[in-house]
């Protein structure tokens, strides 16, 4: 495995009581007109750097903020508790509620060192449970909410289906081991020809270069408490993004959520060629196009 470094960027780190948080910026690029502030919210099999900010040779602008800052926008993602650069020294299995905490001490660091009331989020897969809690304790901080690979109930889960299987296991420790193999695994169980070989032992280097393990509490979550959030409670502008060979999204599952949203503001892409870890898929490009199309978005005149 080569050793992943990560450049270009500010490294930060807030408090969440005493737990010490990491978080990673990226400012838009000079000269560019200001778009807004993003925040990245990762997943559970990974920390923030090797989903949002990866370095492929010969793939352009494989950091989602690389490509975000080059269009406008203000990038920051962070390493929830439990992962990357964040502490780990709790006996506990860091769940998706103690997640959307750690949302809430990394956007209040945002907010008052941008100097910004509300931003944009993006999560992925548990990542987007904890950004759609998150959103539903403290709307008044999101501009728009996006959300990837979400589950609500977890009907139609061909992935969670298999991961049930497991979760005596996950119940009984607070971590679980990670290897090469297994991030392979993330991108086998649905649909292997998404995402390239090069781009998986990339993104496989980077994650393992800062992990060796992941916390079980997101795994327990996911198989055995949905649903997590009650979208009528979620009054922000939001879009639902599945990919069409994802297992972990069951489709009528996202479109029962997405009638429920009460804001009118709201959009459901299917992206086509994609299986889970968008960003890390053949089709990656695609995703920054409707991301951005959503956050870019004026106003409109007439509301009606």
């Amino acid at each position: 495995m080569s050793k992943v470094t990560w450049s270009g960027g500010v490294e930060h780190w807030t408090k969440k009581g005493d737990i010490k948080l990491f978080l990673w910026e990226k400012k838009a690029n000079p000269g560019v007109p200001f778009q807004g502030t993003i925040f990245f919210i990762h997943g559970s099999s990974m920390a923030s750097q090797p989903t949002f900010d990866l370095f492929v040779p010969g793939r352009p602008f494989s950091s989602a903020m690389d490509w975000f800052a080059a269009h406008g926008y203000d990038t920051w993602t962070m390493d929830n508790e439990g992962y990357g650069r964040s502490d780990k020294h709790r006996n506990i299995n860091f769940d998706i509620s103690n997640g959307a905490d750690d949302i809430a001490a990394g956007s209040a660091y945002i907010m008052e060192k941008a100097g910004i009331s509300s931003m944009h989020f993006y999560g992925i897969s548990s990542g987007a449970l904890k950004a759609a809690l998150f959103a539903q304790r403290h709307p008044e901080r999101v501009a728009k909410l996006a959300l990837d690979a979400f589950v609500w109930t977890g009907q139609g889960s061909h992935t969670l289906e298999q991961r049930k299987k497991k979760l005596p296991e996950f119940l009984a420790k607070n971590r679980r081991p990670i290897d090469r193999p297994f991030v392979h695994s993330i991108f086998e169980r649905d649909h292997a020809d998404c995402a390239d070989k090069v781009t998986v032992e990339a993104f496989a280097d980077a994650i393992l270069t800062l992990d060796d393990s992941m916390p079980t509490g997101t795994y327990v979550d996911m198989c055995s408490k949905l649903p997590l959030v009650d979208p009528q409670k979620i009054p922000v502008p939001c879009i639902i993004l599945r990919g069409e060979y994802d297992g972990i999204a069951g489709m009528d599952d996202l479109i029962d959520f997405f009638k429920l949203l009460p804001h009118t503001n709201k959009q459901f892409s299917v992206m086509r060629g994609i299986s889970h870890a968008s960003f890390q898929q053949k089709n990656y490009m695609m995703v920054y196009h409707l991301l951005h199309s959503f956050y870019a978005m004026p106003e409109p005149v007439y509301q009606g």
